[in-house]
């Protein structure tokens, strides 16, 4: 059971920045990929960024230069900076976990309950 604390959301200017913070805990898993995805009203929900357990980034192309990604791994948290914000950013944001069950050594995916960023014009 993976448990998640997110914040950062809320309403910004186009040209401006947030960052978000997502904080997982639970003890029958291993981290592995953590990261965050968002869904825009009426859409798919899609990837923003990931960051593995070893450092590696990985980037839609939408926000690739605007998004930073970044973990702490002593506090298993991963953060996303958004500089440049734009009307089309506009989205509930959601953590992502690629975790590793301890017990199984399965892969699951898990998402927390989202963060709605929304950017006014």
């Amino acid at each position: 059971q993976v448990h998640f604390v997110e914040s950062g959301g809320g309403l910004v200017q186009a040209g401006g920045s947030l960052r978000l913070s997502c904080a997982a805990s639970g003890s029958t898993f291993m981290m592995n990929i953590m990261g965050w995805y968002r869904q825009a009203p009426g859409k798919q929900r899609d990837l923003v960024a990931t960051i593995s357990r070893g450092g590696s980034t990985n980037y839609a192309d939408s926000v690739k230069g605007r998004f930073t990604i970044s973990r702490d791994y002593s506090k298993n948290t991963v953060n996303l900076q958004m500089n440049s914000l734009k009307p089309e950013d506009t989205a509930v944001y959601y953590c992502y976990l690629r975790g590793v069950n301890r017990a199984t050594t399965t892969d699951f995916d898990s998402w927390g309950q989202g963060t709605q960023v929304t950017v006014s014009s």
